[in-house]
């Protein structure tokens, strides 16, 4: 699209415009890594923005709402399938506002219930760290990092995750992170706003009684 405008693009910006002459932008860099100041010199200009970089501001304006018809004529629409995303009952993990993601100080698939239920107890998706899914514990397509899925929920908690370099660069967008995790010095906890420092095993059973108690008040 923006080569047929011939417009400069903008992806993944996180700040309204620094500043209309010349027209500059914020965006995160190197898989959210640094941040770069972008300038855009064409007439035409495209940008995305970042997930959950803007809060949403209700405004209301009294405005009345009209129906216009319109006809559109189809035999000028070509449409081109790029990405086949299968509903199973369970919530996409890129669209997914909750994620509770697994790592290997779960030592187990086998222990891996606990995580389940308590993403289900918050309508929330699963996922896991690199080393989980090559273990085949998880499934190829929960893995979240650079080489995986890249993800910017409202929470995500890792559970047993140490938070490589590669596992934040898929992460570091969400707008919280909670980590559980038995080392104090994991790398996680520098990214996280909230943690606990303990045996995740032990951890979650009492996490999942909690969000249970609280749902039942």
């Amino acid at each position: 699209m923006s080569v047929r405008l011939k417009a400069g693009i903008g992806t993944g910006v996180s700040k309204l415009p620094l500043s209309l002459d010349p027209f500059t932008v914020h965006k995160r860099a190197y898989s959210g890594n640094a941040f770069a100041n972008v300038v855009i010199r064409t007439d035409i200009r495209i940008l995305t923005l970042a997930q959950n970089s803007f809060d949403l501001i209700e405004k209301p304006t009294g405005a009345v709402p009209e129906t216009v018809e319109v006809a559109i004529d189809g035999s000028s629409i070509n449409t081109t399938v790029s990405e086949t995303v299968r509903q199973t009952g369970k919530i996409v993990l890129t669209d997914a506002d909750i994620v509770v993601s697994g790592g290997r100080g779960m030592k187990s698939p086998d222990n891996w219930a606990p995580l389940l239920e308590l993403a289900s107890l918050l309508n929330g998706a699963t996922a896991c760290s690199r080393p989980v899914s090559d273990e085949g514990w998880r499934p190829h397509e929960e893995h979240t990092g650079q080489t995986g899925k890249i993800i910017s929920p409202n929470l995500y908690i890792a559970v047993g995750i140490s938070g490589a370099t590669q596992h934040l660069a898929g992460i570091s967008s969400s707008k919280y992170i909670a980590a559980i995790n038995s080392d104090k010095d994991a790398p996680i906890f520098e990214a996280a706003q909230y943690g606990i420092v303990g045996d995740a095993i032990k951890i979650l059973p009492k996490l999942v009684d909690a969000v249970k108690n609280l749902k039942n008040r």
